[in-house]
């Protein structure tokens, strides 16, 4: 009788849990189809920036602006913002984007330099709290990026770039690629690096262009855009993976419990029928014995 009420019970806890997995993963779902829409539409105004800094650098090597370098003294400090969610149940998505960021960090101090983390997400912020290493600032930006809460950041680190605070600043976070891709990688935002003709349209465009503004004063405005929008589309890549890992989590977890129930439920059965088969040897026997 003991089992059967155990088992009983097991088959209750196991239905609920399925219930709610399948909530999260149709939440998941959701939340997924409104993330890759954005970040379908920020990515073409993302490339064409890009190539806009590239046509208006007709040679790289005379780029002189403060955004992408040149003759600064160093300061011997890199700043890494880690990116991760504010939840769980998402699969390895913020194991693989911690992982791969503190990996990079012991790399570079172990050449020397002294690497500054700033995160996003409570997730990477307890994983670093946890690992012992200090955080030097928090940017809450949720599972729903706002250009203009970006856009204050990416000022924030130009700012200190341009200050000779840092040398460099590199996201870490996970890239989107496809449904069936997501990769883990840590981007170079700044110092940004010059166009050069390998790979790139404008680069292979060898037609000459005249300017107005000068090529000076376009710089000036497209190259802290483009540092704006590449932290935008990282952000955006972020939430995207973060939603279909999610889904694809919650959907494992979802089949599993059913797998589950359906084990108890022939668990069940057979206890029950044991139950029944030992009630009905025990009928007989009693009657055997008074005749």
């Amino acid at each position: 009788m003991a089992q059967i009420r155990e088992i009983k019970k097991r088959m209750v806890a196991v239905g609920t849990i399925q219930r709610i997995t399948k909530t999260m993963q149709m939440i998941a779902t959701a939340k997924f189809t409104a993330a890759v829409q954005r970040t379908k539409a920020t990515q073409p105004y993302t490339e064409k920036i890009r190539s806009l800094v590239a046509a208006v650098c007709s040679d790289p090597s005379e780029i002189d602006h403060p955004l992408v370098g040149g003759d600064r003294k160093p300061s011997g400090k890199d700043l890494l913002l880690v990116i991760g969610s504010d939840r769980g149940f998402c699969g390895a998505y913020n194991a693989n984007v911690l992982r791969n960021a503190l990996k990079w960090r012991n790399a570079r101090q172990a050449e020397g330099r002294e690497i500054i983390i700033e995160t996003s997400g409570k997730k990477a912020q307890n994983f670093f709290k946890f690992a012992k290493v200090a955080v030097a600032a928090i940017h809450e930006v949720g599972d729903k990026p706002q250009y203009e809460v970006v856009a204050g950041i990416a000022d924030q680190l130009m700012d200190r770039f341009v200050a000779g605070e840092i040398d460099t600043v590199r996201v870490a976070y996970m890239r989107f690629e496809s449904n069936a891709r997501q990769i883990p990688e840590i981007q170079q935002i700044l110092p940004m690096e010059a166009p050069t003709a390998e790979g790139g349209e404008a680069g292979t465009d060898s037609t000459a262009y005249e300017f107005t503004p000068d090529e000076e004063s376009l710089l000036n405005d497209l190259l802290p855009r483009a540092v704006r929008t590449s932290l935008f589309q990282a952000f955006n890549d972020a939430v995207v993976s973060e939603q279909i890992m999610r889904m694809i989590a919650m959907k494992a977890a979802t089949d599993n419990a059913a797998g589950l129930g359906r084990s108890l439920k022939r668990d069940y059965n057979r206890a029950r029928q044991a139950r029944i088969t030992t009630e009905l040897t025990e009928i007989v026997s009693g009657a055997a014995a008074l005749a």
